[in-house]
């Protein structure tokens, strides 16, 4: 009998591959959370509204350029577009929000955060609409047979995943670099330590915040260029985009590299289940399976497996 079979190893490559794909871009959208946590103390609720707004500026305002311009300039100006209304977004939140809300509880910031949640909800179908709109930002979508000369036939892999885990890959990447080695970075995180003391030593609060805010609405037109590439703009990208929520449990909401290693982890996690355990269970796992996660990550270790560790002193 033989121990070692090649189509079934290189079946479960294949599974763990594609797992691992869609854990970058779960990773891409957790690092929003964990950036405005970070330097702000705020869990950011509104982050999957915020992915949604971004998507939905995004591929109507390309669709109504690429009828005037090139597909690249388009898709540039576009870009800059969705950019220009995400910063307006972090202004308007730091400045009729956060800022009134200084030094209050971190139940009233949450509680604000779901207050917009609703109104970029409410905004969005109201401007843009609410129908599921086909995105394309110039991804290639063949599939492709990788690692052939390990595996006999090689494994299948789609392209348009392979690029999107990429580009999210370098952003998460530049991101984590911004937050541990810039000048700004450090401000970021001397704020998310303690307020009073940062804003002793000359770093203004509120600049932080805007800063951190607008960070994370570009990350969110990133995460709804990659996602809406592969789902379509639609509603359903605020619920993708608490899928990430399992991930920074895991990883550890203050945590950036935690978000990336959670993400992996759970993304992997949720393929390998689905296929291995799913049959015996009835399917569907993929839906629940990193929720499950979650909560045991919860029970055992409730700051994340790389989150810090919270020392209260009586």
């Amino acid at each position: 009998m033989a121990v070692f079979d090649p189509v079934k190893v290189a079946f479960f490559v294949e599974v763990l591959v594609s797992g691992l794909l869609s854990g970058i871009l779960y990773a891409l959208v957790a690092l929003g959370f964990v950036l405005i946590f970070k330097a702000s103390g705020v869990f950011n609720f509104a982050q999957g509204a915020m992915v949604l707004v971004a998507g939905l500026a995004l591929v109507r305002t390309l669709n109504w350029l690429e009828a005037h311009l090139p597909f690249w300039l388009a898709l540039l100006l576009a870009l800059s577009f969705a950019g220009a209304l995400m910063t307006g977004i972090a202004w308007a939140v730091e400045r009729f929000v956060l800022r009134k809300l200084v030094n209050q509880t971190a139940l009233a910031l949450f509680m604000a955060t779901i207050g917009i949640t609703f109104v970029l909800e409410g905004l969005g179908q109201q401007i843009f609409g609410a129908q599921v709109y086909k995105l394309d930002i110039g991804l290639p979508r063949d599939n492709i047979f990788a690692l052939e000369s390990l595996f006999d036939g090689g494994i299948l892999l789609n392209t348009l995943d392979l690029w999107s885990a990429l580009l999210a890959a370098a952003i998460v990447g530049a991101l984590a670099f911004f937050f541990q080695w810039t000048r700004t970075g450090r401000a970021l995180r001397a704020v998310a330590d303690d307020h009073s003391a940062a804003q002793s030593v000359g770093i203004p609060l509120t600049r932080v915040w805007f800063i951190v805010w607008v960070v994370a609405g570009l990350v969110a037109i990133a995460a709804a260029a990659v996602w809406g590439s592969k789902v379509g703009v639609q509603f359903s990208l605020v619920y993708v985009a608490l899928k990430a929520l399992p991930v920074i449990i895991v990883g550890g909401l203050t945590s950036v590299p935690g978000a990336i290693l959670g993400g992996l982890l759970i993304g992997a996690g949720e393929k390998l289940a689905e296929v291995y355990l799913g049959p015996s269970l009835g399917g569907g796992i993929e839906h629940w399976f990193a929720y499950v996660v979650a909560l045991v990550v919860l029970l055992v270790r409730p700051q994340g497996l790389f989150g810090d560790r919270i020392i209260e002193r009586i």
